[in-house]
C-alpha cells in the first residue's frame, strides 16, 4: 500500500503546482488588468483547492503508513538531529498542511469579496504565499537534503 499512495501522491504533486501556478497566473493577471471574475477564473479556484485537499489527504494517509514517520517517532531523539528523517516525519507535513490551510482560507476569502478585482487580489496575495511555502517544502529531485525523483513508478 506504501509505495502506491507515495507513487500517487507524487503525481497528484504535479496537479497541485500546475493549477496552483496556474491560479495565480490568472489571479494577478485578473488583479492588474481589471478583468472580470469568470466561470473559469472559479472552475480554476475550485479545481486548485480540491487538488490541493486530495493531495493532503492522501499525505495525512501516507503520513500514518509511512516507514520513515515510524522511525521518527519511534526514535524521536535520534531522528530529529537527522535531516531527511526530520523533514518527513514533521517539515514537510507541517509547511503542506500550513499551505493547504492558506489556499482554502485564501479561496474562502476570495468567495466572500463583491468587487472582482478584490477576488484576483486576495487569491494572488494568499495562493503566493501557500506557493512559496509549497514549493520550498516539496522534496524535488535538487533538494539538497531530501531530494526524491521527479516522477515515480507505480
Amino acid at each position: 500500500m506504501y509505495p502506491i499512495l507515495l507513487a500517487i501522491h507524487s503525481l497528484v504533486r504535479w496537479l497541485v503546482v500546475i493549477t496552483l501556478i496556474l491560479s495565480i497566473f490568472r489571479a494577478y493577471t485578473g488583479w492588474r488588468n481589471r478583468k472580470t471574475f469568470s466561470q473559469k477564473d472559479e472552475s480554476l479556484l475550485r479545481m486548485t483547492v480540491g487538488v490541493a485537499q486530495l493531495q493532503m489527504l492522501i499525505g495525512i494517509v501516507l503520513y500514518f503508513v509511512s516507514p520513515l514517520v515510524r522511525y521518527f517517532f519511534g526514535h524521536l531523539s535520534k531522528a530529529i538531529k537527522l535531516r531527511e528523517i526530520r523533514f518527513f516525519g514533521l517539515e514537510h507535513s507541517t509547511m503542506m498542511i500550513t499551505s493547504v490551510i492558506l489556499i482554502t482560507i485564501g479561496a474562502g476569502l476570495s468567495a466572500k469579496r463583491t468587487d472582482d478585482a478584490q477576488r484576483f487580489r486576495t487569491i494572488a496575495i494568499w495562493f503566493t504565499i501557500a506557493f512559496i511555502i509549497l514549493f520550498f517544502s516539496i522534496p524535488w529531485q535538487f533538494s539538497p537534503f531530501t531530494h526524491r525523483p521527479l516522477f515515480r513508478s507505480f
